[in-house]
């Protein structure tokens, strides 16, 4: 029969996968956070440009370049 040593070095092990697991966790939750928050920036931004110039174009313009 084999003799295993210290249960401690397996013990250690594992708690270092675990750790990498939830570490690992955060980082991909954060990324997608981020890039969330960044697609909404992005809407935000088109938004608020697509009404600016709705505002400073005429409703006529498209009449008077067909004249």
């Amino acid at each position: 029969m084999m003799e295993e040593g210290p249960p401690a070095p397996k013990v250690l092990r594992m708690f270092f996968f675990v750790g990498a697991g939830f570490l690992c966790t955060f980082a991909i939750n954060k990324w997608r956070e981020m890039e969330r928050n960044s697609i909404l920036k992005q809407e935000e931004k088109n938004q608020q440009g697509d009404g600016g110039l709705l505002h400073q174009i005429p409703a006529d313009s498209v009449q008077k370049a067909m004249k």
